[in-house]
């Protein structure tokens, strides 16, 4: 997919710069970039569950009783 971003002048210097010393191309550079970003910031599973992240559930028992209750 392409993409059309703003990206400051500033931005692009230093990534200019960067890109020289790296040989690398400024488009292999930013699809870098957006992968270690995707990285550090991924929900993990602990994340998603939030209040029952705590909790020691068997889920089977769980869903057992709450049947139960119907």
């Amino acid at each position: 997919m392409r993409a059309l971003v703003d990206i400051p002048d500033r931005q692009i210097d230093d990534l200019t710069v960067i890109c020289e010393a790296k040989k690398l191309s400024r488009a292999e550079a930013i699809r870098q970039a957006i992968a270690a970003y995707i990285e550090r910031n991924k929900p993990s599973a602990v994340d998603a569950f939030g209040l029952w992240k705590n909790r020691k559930v068997d889920g089977l028992e769980y869903q057992e009783q709450a049947r139960s209750e119907w």
